[in-house]
């Protein structure tokens, strides 16, 4: 293919083999950055819209300044990189299970990989998001340390999940242990692929206040039209 498609990066890790591509899109002319993890299509720069907004409709929801963000799944950086975005930001964890991923951004191979990976106020830590969460040390250097957000993008959807280790995350158990992570008026976001989930929504609301889930819309060129994802959103009492 050419110039068309290249393999940048591939590395075999304890959940497959991960391969990072870039290749041309023929609809948009746009070069798109790609992670498989074997035959699976985990992320895509084709489409960030809803990756930026589970960040910034949670900071949307704080006010004062200092904030402290936990951010679970670093994927292509953009999550990251529109939480930094915001000047109140003091510090961003960021907590990604697939090391690679981690050092592709270190190594400026994504497009926003150097500049997130570089700014003094992230960190970048490789772990277990969903475990860290359930042994209460979301910060490994600072177990029970609270955060004013807890932004969350890594599975497909609370139903449609990348492993089903991480299911008791999404039940009543999983979320109350997640609220314990927040301060008092913390907020919770999540960034779904499916369309909002009743059940899910119920169960944030026995333990969050304000709950709601975005809709939020894409132009979708590939397909002629528009596309959607859901932001999840919920805040401590």
């Amino acid at each position: 293919m050419g110039t068309r498609f290249e393999e940048l990066a591939w590395c075999s890790t304890p959940i497959g083999e991960l391969t990072l591509r870039r290749r041309r899109e023929p609809v948009t002319g746009a070069d798109v950055f790609e992670v498989k993890l074997g035959d699976e299509y985990l992320m895509s720069s084709l489409f960030t819209v809803a990756e930026v907004e589970v960040a910034r409709l949670a900071l949307e929801r704080l006010e004062g300044d200092r904030l402290d963000v936990a951010v679970g799944g670093l994927g292509l950086g953009y999550t990251a990189q529109a939480v930094l975005a915001d000047p109140r930001v003091h510090e961003v964890l960021v907590v990604d299970l697939l090391e690679p991923v981690i050092a592709w951004h270190q190594q400026g191979l994504l497009p926003v990989g150097r500049a997130v990976a570089a700014d003094p106020r992230c960190r970048l830590v490789h772990g277990d998001f969903f475990a860290m969460v359930e042994e209460g040390r979301v910060d490994p250097d600072a177990p029970g340390r609270l955060f004013d957000a807890v932004v969350v993008d890594i599975d497909h959807s609370p139903g449609h999940l990348l492993h089903e280790a991480s299911a008791p995350f999404y039940g009543p158990a999983g979320i109350r242990r997640l609220a314990a992570s927040l301060r008092p008026g913390g907020v919770f976001s999540l960034w779904s692929n499916d369309p909002p989930d009743g059940e899910y929504l119920a169960a944030l609301s026995e333990v969050f206040v304000d709950v709601d889930a975005a809709v939020v819309g894409f132009a979708n060129p590939l397909q002629g039209g528009s596309a959607t994802n859901t932001v999840y959103l919920a805040t401590t009492p």
